[in-house]
């Protein structure tokens, strides 16, 4: 924890002597990043860069919010799932979707509303099959 400086010592003086101190202890010894090269160092950053940086870190390398990214898997689904070649393949499509949606009405997602319900298996079962005639 800092400690506030002392009346009549300068700052660079106080500054210094907190991190000889802390060397000392050993705080800076087996940093992750130690003896590495500073990730960009060398290249211009973009406004924001920080930012930017810290949303792909969290929100995986596609950058977009957890409840984006599952209303995008369940449209794949149910493309999958109307082009699937049976329909128990059909079924067990929607129902590993619709396990990730209800899991995540129970533990609402970070990012906008999720918008999204459970399909209903046997209705799109019927779209399959109606769909698959033409």
């Amino acid at each position: 924890m800092t400690r506030r400086k002392p009346p009549g010592m300068g700052f660079e003086s106080w500054i210094d002597r907190q991190i000889r101190e802390a060397q000392e202890r050993g705080e800076f010894d087996d940093l992750p990043s130690a003896g590495k090269p500073l990730s960009g160092a060398g290249t211009p950053l973009e406004e924001d860069w920080w930012i930017k940086r810290k949303v792909r870190e969290e929100e995986g390398s596609a950058g977009l919010p957890p409840s984006l990214v599952l209303r995008k898997e369940a449209e794949t689904a149910r493309a999958r799932a109307l082009a699937a070649a049976t329909d128990d393949e059909a079924r067990a499509i929607i129902e590993r979707v619709n396990a990730k949606i209800l899991d995540a009405l129970r533990k609402p997602l970070s990012g906008p509303p999720l918008n999204l319900m459970p399909f209903d298996v046997d209705a799109l079962v019927r779209e399959r099959k109606g769909t698959s005639r033409a």
